[in-house]
C-alpha cells in the first residue's frame, strides 16, 4: 500500500485548516498535528486489517486506502459503504454516517466517492448556502453559454455565406465566433462530466485512472485551450483594429496568417507546460481546483496579459476616435452620442469588461466579494457571445446590405424566370 507523500498531506491539513475552528485544541498547529497523527494511526490500522484479509477469489473492487477512508473488496455493481473515519474532528456527531463508492462491473472502483454524511455539520448549513449560490450561477452561465452558442453559429453561417462579406476583417469575427462556440461547448461538457462539488477539499488524494476520469480530465484540458483561444482572438481584434486605424496604408490581408497562428497557437504555449507540470505535482480529481496556486498562474499569466494589452488597445482607440470626431467639427450632441456608440460597441469585441476585477487574484477574493466577482465575470463571458454576434452580424449595416440584395436576387420574377444571383 503506497503512503501519502508528506507534501500532499500537508496540503490535505492545510485544506481542512477553515473546518479546525472548534476542535479541541487552540493552537491550529497543534490542532493539525493532533489530526496528523490520528490520520496516520487509522491508516495503519487500515493497513493492517487489509493485509490480515484474503482477497476473494471471485472479481472484486480492491481493498485500499484512499487517503480519506478504509475500503475492504466489494463486489461488482455494488454500492459499497464505510462507516465515517474517526479521525475525523467532529466525528462524534457523524459515527453513524457512512462514505458511499460505486463498485462497477469491472471490478475497478469508480472515481467519485460520496462523503455527505461525513460532512462537519458545522458548516455543512454555510456550504449549503454557498452551494446553493453557485448552482444559481450555473444555470446563469448555461443559458448564456446555449444562447451564445446558437446565435454564434447562425451568425457563423451568415458571414460564411455571402461572398460580398469575405475579407480580412470578417474572417477574424469568423474565427472569434468559433472560439466562442468552442469555449461554450467546452465549458457546458465538462459540467456533465465534472464530479458533484463537496464542502471543502478533503478528497486530495490520487483516485484510480478509468474512462470516466480520463474524458473528465480530457475535457479540462480542451475547455482550458479553448478558453485561452478565445482570449487571444479577442487580442487578435485589438491588434488588427489598432493596426487599421494608426498603421496607415498597410495591406488588411498581409499578416492574416500571422493572426491565425497567434490566435489558435500561442493557447498551446501556455496549456501544454500546464499539463506537463499539473500531471506531475498536483495530478488529483479531474484537475478542477487549483490548490496549488504556482501551477494555475502557468495558464492566468497570459491570460492576464492579454486582458491588459487589450485594454491598453482599448484606450488608445478610444483617443484616436475622439481626435478623428473632433477634427470634423461635429455638433457636441451627436459626437457625445457616436462616441458612446463606439465605445459600447468595443467593449464586448475587446473583452474590455474583464479589467473591472482582473487585479482581484483568487486568493484575494473572500466572501461577498468572491460572489460579485464570479458574478459579474460569469455573467459576461456568458453572454459575450450572444452580444459579439448580435454587434457585429444581425444589426451590421454590412451584412444587412448583403442580406437585402440576395432576398431581392432570390424573388420570382416572371419576366426573368432564368434570373440567377451571385453574391
Amino acid at each position: 500500500m503506497s503512503i501519502c507523500p508528506p507534501w500532499r498531506l500537508l496540503l490535505l491539513l492545510s485544506s481542512w485548516r477553515p473546518l479546525l475552528g472548534r476542535a479541541e485544541t487552540d493552537s491550529v498547529g497543534q490542532t493539525a498535528g493532533e489530526l496528523y497523527q490520528r490520520w496516520e494511526r487509522y491508516r495503519r490500522e487500515c493497513q493492517e486489517t487489509l493485509e490480515a484479509v484474503d482477497p476473494p477469489a471471485d472479481l472484486a473492487c480492491n481493498a485500499s486506502f484512499d487517503m480519506y477512508v478504509c475500503w475492504d473488496y466489494a463486489a461488482p455493481n455494488v454500492t459499497a459503504r464505510a462507516s465515517c473515519p474517526w479521525y475525523l474532528p467532529w466525528h462524534r456527531h457523524v459515527a453513524a454516517g457512512f462514505v458511499l463508492r460505486q463498485c462497477g462491473s469491472d471490478g475497478q472502483w469508480g472515481p467519485w466517492r460520496d462523503h455527505s454524511q461525513c460532512e462537519n455539520p458545522e458548516k455543512n448549513g454555510a456550504f449549503q448556502d454557498q452551494r446553493l449560490i453557485l448552482e444559481r450561477l450555473q444555470v446563469m452561465y448555461t443559458v448564456g453559454y446555449s444562447l451564445s452558442l446558437a446565435t454564434l453559429l447562425l451568425a457563423l453561417l451568415i458571414l460564411s455565406f455571402f461572398r460580398r462579406l469575405r475579407c480580412t476583417r470578417n474572417y477574424i469575427h469568423i474565427n472569434l465566433f468559433t472560439s466562442f462556440m468552442l469555449r461554450a461547448a467546452a465549458i457546458l461538457t465538462r459540467d456533465r462530466l465534472l464530479p458533484p462539488p463537496g464542502p471543502y477539499p478533503g478528497d486530495q488524494g490520487p483516485v484510480l485512472w478509468n474512462p470516466a476520469l480520463a474524458a473528465c480530465r480530457t475535457a479540462q484540458i480542451v475547455t482550458q485551450y479553448c478558453v485561452g483561444a478565445n482570449y487571444t482572438w479577442l487580442l487578435v481584434e485589438g491588434v488588427y483594429l489598432h493596426s487599421l486605424l494608426v498603421l496607415v496604408g498597410g495591406s488588411e490581408g498581409g499578416h492574416f496568417r500571422c493572426y491565425l497562428l497567434l490566435g489558435w497557437g500561442a493557447p498551446a504555449l501556455f496549456v501544454i507546460p500546464w499539463v506537463i507540470v499539473r500531471y506531475l505535482y498536483e495530478n488529483t480529481q479531474c484537475w478542477e481546483r487549483n490548490d496549488v496556486k504556482a501551477i494555475w498562474w502557468i495558464i492566468r499569466t497570459p491570460i492576464l496579459m492579454t486582458i491588459l494589452i487589450n485594454f491598453l488597445i482599448f484606450i488608445r482607440i478610444l483617443g484616436i476616435l475622439v481626435s478623428k470626431l473632433r477634427t470634423r467639427q461635429m455638433r457636441c450632441p451627436d459626437y457625445r452620442l457616436r462616441l458612446a456608440r463606439s465605445t459600447l460597441t468595443l467593449v464586448p469585441l475587446l473583452g474590455v469588461h474583464e479589467v473591472v476585477f482582473a487585479p482581484v487574484t483568487e486568493e484575494q477574493a473572500r466572501g461577498a466579494l468572491r460572489f460579485t466577482k464570479l458574478g459579474f465575470e460569469i455573467f459576461l463571458s456568458s453572454f459575450q457571445g450572444f452580444l459579439v454576434s448580435i454587434l457585429y452580424c444581425f444589426i451590421n449595416k454590412e451584412v444587412g446590405t448583403a442580406s437585402a440584395a440576395a432576398r431581392a436576387l432570390w424573388r420570382p420574377h416572371r419576366e426573368w424566370p432564368g434570373t440567377q444571383g451571385r453574391f
